[in-house]
């Protein structure tokens, strides 16, 4: 049957209901369905729908339309032009009346201002200069004994206990520590970091959010600029070798970051810098222990696990959709878009492809060839992936050689409903 958008615009749908006694896509009810928790907790099948009855899908609750086929996201991806970053998150208080937006003004000036996720070439190009350095290939080996160091006293703390929460005790833990190394924050701070990360997740994978959560996600906008404008005014007098002094640095210069576009993409690495290889660790281990032979694989052949990792983020991919702005008004398979509405990339749909992946419901650690798009492609490639694959490798690499016996405690996975932008487990327990 007709899904309609908005407007009365349609794209095709056949509304069947599947065998299980699923929702008819296009009803109310599935709509309504696509923001619940139980969607976020497990949207394989329904996406499997999608993909196959609606796969460029109007849903009024989400507030944009769901792209659901690999080939369909791919055209977007490479398509900045049409499908933008710029503007994209600060159109989530669009829908609220004025006089709450009134009350989101740093919040849509934030978003408004130049950063690494909410541009386009060629500032993004420019923006992406600086912070690509940060991560480059010989500046992860640098700080993989690090990585090494704070994984082995955590897991220290595990050895003592007989087992560990490892969203908490491994999983987050680690990648914020190396995020305040790289970037020169006192490791007290960690916390903190955590606060706002989820504050200015909360609102992000719908284009309607509540206005409770904008404004806790411009309560952490406030707070950030005040913490990282204390921290750079004391970088310029005092200039270390961490990338916050490279930023400053970059000041000096014809094409440098000013101020706000430094704080701007700073909050982004704050925030996206440590929740992917949270997902990567969490997800990683709960499917090869739940999946016994799978972890077998890696406890016998060490190979395996840069492998595994770039399975782990297809299977589970830790960002589950991406919104884009479109730009101009036109067509996208039967879909007609509108100029100013937003579409969402839903990758953890385009990284269970069947017309992509064969066997794509089965978790193989050696799968081969994985062009998953988990972290993004093209322009906009994820800056950070090389520095959670290398996380990622150090902690599967770490918990092998140490816990090749690792039990999880429950096979019951508990996600993490609060960011639908998010595949992350809100706890996962294992006993040695």
């Amino acid at each position: 049957m007709p899904v309609q958008g908005p407007d009365g615009r349609t794209t095709t749908g056949t509304g069947a209901v599947g065998a299980s006694g699923a929702l008819p896509i296009g009803s109310d009810e599935f709509d309504r369905h696509l923001v619940s928790a139980e969607f976020v907790a497990d949207p394989y099948a329904d996406l499997r729908r999608m993909q196959s009855e609606a796969p460029i899908y109007w849903s009024d609750s989400i507030g944009g339309w769901l792209i659901t086929r690999y080939d369909d996201i791919m055209s977007t991806f490479k398509n900045t032009t049409e499908y933008s970053n710029e503007g994209r998150l600060g159109r989530a208080a669009a829908h609220l009346p004025a006089t709450d937006r009134q009350r989101l003004r740093v919040f849509e000036e934030h978003y408004a201002t130049k950063g690494l996720l909410h541009s386009d070439p060629p500032d993004h190009t420019r923006l992406r200069r600086f912070t690509g350095k940060a991560f480059a290939p010989s500046r992860i080996e640098g700080v993989k004994p690090y990585i090494a160091e704070v994984t082995e006293s955590l897991l220290d703390e595990c050895a003592r206990e007989g087992g560990m929460e490892v969203i908490s005790g491994l999983a987050s833990a680690l990648p914020v520590a190396v995020l305040c190394e790289l970037m020169g924050l006192p490791a007290g701070d960690q916390q903190l970091l955590h606060k706002w990360a989820d504050q200015l997740l909360g609102f992000q994978g719908i284009n309607k959010p509540a206005l409770d959560l904008l404004l806790a996600a411009q309560s952490a906008i406030v707070e950030i600029r005040e913490y990282l404008g204390e921290v750079l005014r004391e970088r310029r007098e005092h200039p270390g070798t961490d990338l916050l002094s490279a930023f400053v640095m970059s000041e000096q210069g014809p094409q440098g970051l000013s101020e706000p576009e430094i704080i701007n993409t700073c909050q982004t690495l704050l925030v996206a810098g440590h929740e992917t290889t949270t997902s990567l660790i969490g997800n990683g281990l709960a499917l090869m222990l739940g999946e016994r032979e799978q972890w077998q694989r890696l406890v016998d052949d060490r190979s395996l696990v840069r492998p595994a990792i770039e399975e782990i983020v297809r299977y589970e991919s830790p960002v589950a959709r991406q919104p884009r702005r479109v730009t101009q008004a036109g067509a996208l398979g039967d879909a007609a878009l509108g100029e100013g509405e937003m579409v969402f990339q839903m990758l953890n749909a385009a990284n269970r492809d069947p017309a992509h992946f064969d066997s794509p419901d089965v978790f193989r650690v050696d799968r081969s060839p994985n062009q998953h798009v988990g972290f993004g492609f093209g322009a906009h490639f994820c800056v950070g992936a090389p520095l959670a694959r290398a996380e990622g490798e150090v902690a599967f690499m770490a918990l092998l050689e140490r816990f090749p016996d690792l039990k999880m405690d429950d096979p019951v996975l508990r996600w993490d409903s609060s960011k639908a932008n998010s595949r992350v487990l809100s706890s996962l327990t294992v006993t040695l």
